[in-house]
């Protein structure tokens, strides 16, 4: 079984670079992004525990903690914490590579950089996408998913819009109504008795 999930996960690698449009290396990777003060707060905070844990002296925080706030890039910010916590535990994820769920479940969500375009795989098995706390690259960001007998779960947060493009024909997916100028996500699905999901906040109450 494991032998398949990494032919699988290969196949999948191999057909997303080879729908990548030209001129697609010309964006910038999740690790150029420009920081942001909330997301430096954050680096700062897994820092401070560190220290408070014994992890890192008091030296070591004072040198991480300046060179934190002289930081530009999402990159530089993520190399700070790469000792401190597990692969799924960072505070700030810059994986850009096709997610893939071959016989198994696989997700990606928290504080990470969406790519303007990702591949998505689920054969036999499901993938979830939690962009209610993600970077959008783009404004559109486009998802190649290739289902088979699998799914893809998406969670958004208010004011994102997913709709599905599959055999020409277009279906808006989240029933929220957002402005003419919100994110969209667009899922591009290749599918054999494969399901998009999309799971949206609850709505607000209106006040009397």
């Amino acid at each position: 079984m494991p032998k398949l999930q990494e032919v699988g996960e290969r196949l999948a690698e191999e057909w997303v670079s080879a729908r990548r449009p030209q001129g697609a290396d010309d964006v910038p990777q999740p690790h150029e992004l420009r920081a942001s003060d909330a997301d430096r707060e954050r680096i700062a905070q897994v820092l401070q525990d560190a220290h408070a844990d014994g992890r890192l002296t008091l030296d070591e925080l004072e040198e991480r903690l300046g060179v934190l706030y002289a930081a530009r890039t999402l990159g530089e910010l993520a190399a700070l914490t790469r000792d401190l916590l597990p692969a799924d535990q960072q505070p700030l994820n810059l994986d850009g590579r096709p997610v893939s769920a071959i016989f198994k479940k696989e997700q990606r969500g928290g504080r990470w950089v969406v790519p303007a375009e990702l591949g998505v795989t689920a054969m036999f098995g499901t993938t979830k996408l939690d962009f209610r706390d993600a970077i959008l690259q783009n404004r559109r960001i486009i998802i190649n998913a290739t289902l088979v007998f699998g799914g893809l779960e998406i969670h958004v947060p208010e004011g994102l819009e997913v709709i599905r493009v599959a055999k020409d024909k277009t279906v808006r997916l989240t029933k929220q109504p957002t402005g003419p100028e919100a994110p969209v996500v667009e899922v591009r699905t290749t599918n054999f008795a494969g399901e998009v999901k999309v799971k949206e906040p609850p709505r607000r109450k209106r006040r009397r």
